[in-house]
């Protein structure tokens, strides 16, 4: 079948002129010409951007093969919490404490079973412990009974260690816990691809409309203000360039991210822009990524956070630093809340939800990051492994590092610090003088167990993030904290059978000599001329009221006769090496640090025992493989009856002593201690399951001019009155004596065992066989005789120290009698 054609001819001139112009040879030539360079346009193009894009792709290569994108950091732990029978501890509570550890249903550390009252927990292959598991049971909020699997009755049971923080990553001191995208919470992620990059699972890398609308807005203002990047963009960005804003490197950003695109799914690229992204600063520590910004802020797990929380963060992003929710809540509050409303639009919330969210307020953690991270404890830990394992060891893989650390006692301490150091500073500022600026002080703070050596809080300045020097390391003159060691001697020597020169056995109601006298020493081609606080003495006095009072002449004397080279050695071997046998080391004139007191202190409050203070207790690979354990070291440097005989003259220190101020701020459990002043000011005291050891003094070694008592001690009460409220240091009792020691009621006025004639008085540990033999009602039999009594003579005249009240109001002193008072009774109401 044919078909016919026809061909429409121009009907007007305008047609027919056009038509020729299309076969005219010079629009043809005109036309090839476009054609050719159009395609050697496109040709140059494609060759650019082959180069660069070649070029760029090794850059990628050499970056992702050269080892993981993020450096594998050691992590730092708690020690282990002891649940123990008769603790005030809910099953919740201990719930709560394992997810913190890390423990859910699938983890390889462990699981745990919450049924009402009773909590049955698993340890899993990479738990710090072993895989016995236990029950504990805890109605009405208080430990009954810990059932081990195979049906043992257990005293205490060991919960699974705290993560503390991570080693910082480089010389920036970047802190950052890596999440897998699974870790991540949907809400995070709804939250950030609302606000950052809504079709974040639907493009290619890079978002064309958005990228051309803010080169527009840029290219119209001149500022470079508009943010178009995409969150492969921005994982570009961060990865491998600068942040500088210029045209060649966002040209180089976007080959990048097609790069990222072809390489990773959406899943693994958010994964790594959520460990990668920065949220801000604290202290002198950079935090990158939702895992360390959720601790940072929130003390929680990234799994833990709620829709207000995700949404804080992910308003962050934009400007860490101008919407630090510390320093700017409002700024912080509003940005929160524009980003809940994108999520409404984005159909991630309803707007019920998400006006529900924008009611609540905005909870964080504490600011300090001394209390939840312990840095300055942290940096002692990270030497010391340095030390023993070497540099390489501790950078080149993930180690799981085990300490001695209490996070609930390490937030007791340092908010103690804070609170203390208000009126620290009110008081300097009190005594300023003249036109110098003010020099405010440091402090250090040290709390271990006494019976194991264990650090478990330390605070080494007022503020890590202005200054990193750890004044808990740091020597300095001990002070009046040393003049137990004097009297420590003294009752060795007589348990050993050693009487004092010319005054019988060694006991608390020795009398000693509190006056103005020139000590001599090395062989007599020295002296030494100490005098009291304020110059002020008091002849005779008891050992007991010379060590309450600290009177350094008394104490001086005392440590001449039993030798100051004997108190030296007895010193050294409990952690104060410096110490030498001159007069002045009763007066604490050599240096220690606050750690090393600390130490020497578990001397008295452990029987003796000396306990080198102790961080690190395991170290183990991310299988859990141990690496290295460290035991304590321990020595037995006193007999146990020499060490709770000078416990006992600590105890009157705190009771009736200037240890008061720390009774005066309300802590009232049995305690012993000493309070030190020289240039700085310390307060050195232990319960029964706490030593801790308080210093405050000026960098510069000037003189701090505030007494241990009024400056050192308040902090010390601070700390323990919060600590006695936690479980595990709720049950703090008195020092029981050992064997070969007795506690006896002596008469204040009279220093003769009291009977019910003479109620005024205070007990008083003895040496068996050392206390006195006479009571005050019959004190003239053997103890002296009446006149003596009557006129003074013998060694009963003298000052007693003062009883006080449990809420540390002073009792009346007994009223002096004048002669005619004394033989016939009566007295006037002047105190003493």
């Amino acid at each position: 079948m044919a078909v016919k054609v026809k061909i429409r001819r121009p009907r007007y001139p305008e047609e027919r002129a056009n038509g020729a112009r299309y076969h005219d040879p010079f629009w043809k030539r005109a036309l090839r010409f476009c054609l050719v360079a159009a395609l050697a346009c496109l040709l140059l193009f494609a060759a650019v951007f082959g180069y660069y894009y070649v070029k760029y792709q090794k850059i990628v290569d050499d970056r992702l093969n050269n080892g993981p994108l993020f450096a594998s950091t050691s992590q730092i732990y708690a020690g282990p919490r002891e649940v123990r029978v008769g603790q005030k501890l809910s099953a919740a509570m201990i719930a709560s404490e394992l997810r913190r550890a890390g423990y859910n249903v699938n983890s390889a550390l462990g699981s745990f079973q919450l049924r009402g009252d009773t909590i049955m927990i698993k340890p899993g292959p990479e738990s710090y412990h072993n895989s016995d598991g236990a029950s504990i049971s805890t109605p009405d909020g208080q430990v009954t009974a810990i059932t081990a699997e195979n049906g043992v009755s257990l005293k205490a049971y060991e919960l699974e260690p705290q993560l503390i923080t991570g080693l910082s990553e480089d010389k920036n001191r970047t802190k950052r816990r890596l999440v897998t995208y699974k870790d991540i919470p949907p809400r995070v992620v709804e939250a950030v691809t609302a606000i950052e990059d809504r079709r974040f699972f639907e493009h290619g890398g890079i978002n064309v409309m958005r990228t051309v609308k803010c080169a527009v807005d840029d290219l119209l203002t001149g500022k470079k203000s508009c943010g178009g990047s995409t969150i492969t963009q921005q994982l570009a960005r961060g990865f491998f360039l600068s942040p500088e804003k210029k045209v060649k490197r966002k040209l180089i950003e976007i080959l990048i991210s097609f790069q990222l695109e072809a390489r990773f799914t959406k899943q693994q690229i958010f994964e790594m822009y959520a460990n990668q992204v920065p949220l801000g600063q604290r202290g002198s520590f950079a935090i990158n990524g939702f895992g360390e910004a959720s601790q940072t802020y929130f003390g929680k797990d990234i799994r833990q956070l709620n829709t207000e929380e995700a949404a804080m963060l992910a308003g962050m992003i934009q400007r860490p630093s101008y919407f630090n929710p510390y320093k700017h809540p409002d700024r912080v509050m509003e940005r929160r809340n524009v980003v809940l409303q994108s999520m409404v639009e984005t159909g991630a919330l309803t707007e019920s939800e998400a006006e529900r969210a924008k009611a609540q307020p905005i909870r964080l953690t504490s600011p300090n990051v001394d209390a939840s991270e312990a840095p300055y404890f942290v940096d002692l830990v990270h030497d010391q492994i340095v030390q023993r394992l070497g540099d390489s060891d501790v950078s080149r893989g993930t180690l799981r590092i085990y300490t001695s650390l209490d996070p609930d006692l390490q937030r007791a301490a340092s908010d103690a610090v804070t609170a203390g150091m208000v009126h620290v500073d009110e008081m300097v500022r009190k005594q300023h003088r003249g036109n110098k600026p003010i020099v405010y002080p440091q402090v250090a703070l040290v709390a271990l167990d006494p019976h194991t050596g264990q650090v478990k809080a330390l605070v080494g300045g007022r503020n890590y993030g202005v200054s990193q020097l750890n004044h808990a390391t740091a020597k300095r003159p001990t002070g009046s904290i040393f003049k137990p060691w004097v009297y420590a001697t003294a009752f060795a020597q007589s348990v050993n059978g050693l009487p004092l020169a010319d005054q019988g056995t060694f006991t608390a109601v020795t009398i000693l000599q509190d006056v103005p006298t020139t000590f001599t020493f090395d062989n007599g081609r020295q002296s030494y001329n100490p005098g009291n606080y304020k110059d002020e003495y008091h002849g005779d006095v008891t050992a007991l009221y010379a060590l309450a009072h600290s009177l350094n002449n008394a104490t001086i004397s005392l440590g001449q006769k039993v030798g100051f080279e004997n108190i030296a050695a007895l010193a050294r071997a409990s952690g104060i090496t410096a110490a030498r046998g001159t007069p002045a080391v009763a007066l604490g004139s050599y240096d220690a640090t606050p750690l090393d007191m600390a130490g020497a202190y578990t001397v008295f409050a452990n029987n003796g025992v000396h306990l080198n203070p102790w961080m690190l207790s395991s170290v183990r690979n991310d299988r859990g493989e141990v690496v290295a354990d460290f035991t304590p070291e321990a020595r037995q440097v006193m007999n146990p009856k020499a060490a709770f005989l000078t416990s006992s003259l600590l105890e009157g220190v705190m009771n009736y002593g200037y240890g008061i101020a720390a009774r005066q701020h309300g802590f009232t459990a049995p305690a012993a201690g000493k309070t030190g002043t020289s240039h700085d000011a310390w307060f050195a005291a232990y319960s029964s399951n706490l030593i801790c050891i308080v210093w405050i003094g000026n960098d510069d070694y000037t003189d701090v001019k505030l007494s241990g008592a009024i400056a050192a001690a308040p902090i010390w009460a601070e700390f323990m009155n919060r600590a006695i409220k936690l479980p595990q240091y709720s049950d703090m009792h008195g020092f029981s004596p050992p064997d070969g020691v007795g506690l006896y009621r002596i008469d204040k006025e009279t220093n003769l065992l009291a009977d019910e004639t003479c109620p005024n008085d205070y007990t008083v540990a003895f040496l068996t066989g050392t206390q006195p033999q006479s009571t005050c009602s019959r004190m003239g039999e053997s103890e002296g005789g009446f006149l003596s009594h009557i006129f003074g003579g013998g060694h009963n005249e003298q000052p007693q120290p003062p009883a006080y009240n449990p809420d540390g109001t002073p009792v009346e002193p007994p009223k002096k009698k004048n002669f005619f008072q004394k033989l016939f009774g009566g007295g006037g109401d002047k105190k003493e």
